[in-house]
């Protein structure tokens, strides 16, 4: 209903109903089209992005027992934005007629070079990747800014993929990340056992019959495909994979069997929230922006609504070591 051109809930639901070739209720056009083409898969890929961020964070949290840890710790978003930025920049260069495919390559191939340099002797030691990550966003970010000083008018897109968007979603787009997310969150969930173990420590894990090393390198690589999947399509939207696995253990426990899924949900619903905020035009109102304007990419709203509910978390002593 909500957006630039104010739609009945009558008339979206009739729209609604009309996709289903089941009915067929007289809708305006435009009407029609404003729902089918442009608001519903922007509502439904922001649902599968905010269910693969909340997933992947409550993972990476578990998985180096910090609930300051997100999607990005090691340096997959930042591998995603030097993919995309790259095909935005230089798209003569890079052979690519969409931005998906090489911030996909771009978030999955970092997230195994930090692997691999934190690998020695068929161990990863979780401290020694958690550098290796800091060291890789780095050396990325670095790159990244070097092209966008010669991205020349290609700047402004890339400036707004890297912020995190949504304003041009398309039902290709959810084609491309929901598969991707249903598998990889699937195969998650059949490791929460394995995860809940993890919390006592590797060598308790090991004593309790878990592969440890096998079971770190699966988690890390799946959550990294997930969160590749999200990034690549909307760009780089933060706090949902920290904030919203944060707030759910607290409700629920940590128990990653109930977490895990519940978590998922929760970024969902949070991310189409966060997104209808994002696309309200009275946000562009105070800086006399013309209406219907795309000016507030949805990482922004993430950010405004997250990073001060988590100061409030850290000064009412909330977050406490996993």
């Amino acid at each position: 209903m909500l957006g630039p051109v104010r739609i009945d809930p009558v008339t979206v639901s009739k729209a609604v109903l009309n996709l289903t070739g089941v009915v067929a209720y007289d809708v305006p056009s435009a009407h029609q089209t404003i729902v089918a083409d442009v608001r519903l898969p922007r509502i439904a890929l922001a649902a599968v992005v905010g269910f693969a961020l909340a997933a992947a964070g409550t993972v990476m949290q578990g998985f180096f027992r910090n609930p300051l840890a997100d999607p990005s710790i090691i340096g997959v978003s930042t591998g995603a934005a030097a993919g995309a930025v790259a095909a935005i920049a230089f798209p003569t260069v890079v052979p690519f007629s969409s931005v998906h495919v090489p911030a996909f390559i771009g978030a999955v191939g970092t997230a195994f070079l930090v692997y691999a340099i934190a690998t020695e002797g068929g161990r990863t030691p979780v401290a020694t990747l958690l550098l290796a990550g800091v060291a890789i966003q780095a050396f990325l970010g670095a790159l990244i800014s070097y092209m966008l000083v010669h991205s020349g008018e290609n700047l402004r897109e890339a400036v707004v993929w890297m912020m995190g968007h949504l304003h041009r979603s398309s039902w290709s787009d959810v084609t491309f990340a929901l598969p991707v997310t249903i598998l990889g969150v699937s195969v998650l969930c059949a490791y929460t056992r394995e995860m809940n173990v993890l919390l006592l420590g590797e060598e308790d894990a090991h004593h309790l019959g878990v592969d440890v090393e096998r079971t770190k390198l699966l988690l890390l690589a799946v959550a990294s495909i997930v969160t590749a999947a999200g990034v690549a399509v909307a760009g780089v939207i933060g706090f949902v994979g920290l904030i919203v696995p944060h707030i759910l253990r607290l409700i629920v426990g940590p128990d990653h069997r109930i977490l895990l899924p519940t978590s998922a949900l929760a970024g969902a619903s949070f991310l189409v929230a966060a997104d209808t905020i994002a696309r309200l035009d009275s946000l562009a109102f105070p800086f006399g922006l013309e209406v219907g304007t795309p000016i507030v990419p949805v990482g922004i709203v993430t950010a405004v609504l997250g990073a001060p509910f988590f100061l409030y978390l850290l000064t009412k002593r909330e977050v406490h070591e996993l």
